[in-house]
């Protein structure tokens, strides 16, 4: 399973990973492998792996996300 790896701005406590990953669990197409404080680390079943759907879903809790590089 292709794994990725988001950088996520914003992030600063336990509450904020808590509803990244409340976020991220929503999302059927991706399994969360860990979110920690401005880092999420996940696989998905698909190549591409949906990126888009999973930095928008980020976005709408409240977060900035994008690939790390």
């Amino acid at each position: 399973m292709p794994e990725f790896t988001l950088k996520i701005d914003g992030m600063h406590c336990a509450s904020c990973v808590r509803r990244v990953s409340q976020a991220l669990a929503a999302i059927p197409s991706v399994e969360v492998n860990e979110v920690c404080v401005g880092k999420a680390k996940l696989a998905a079943p698909q190549i591409p792996p949906p990126v888009e759907q999973v930095i928008d879903a980020i976005a709408k809790a409240g977060y900035a996300a994008h690939l790390e590089s």
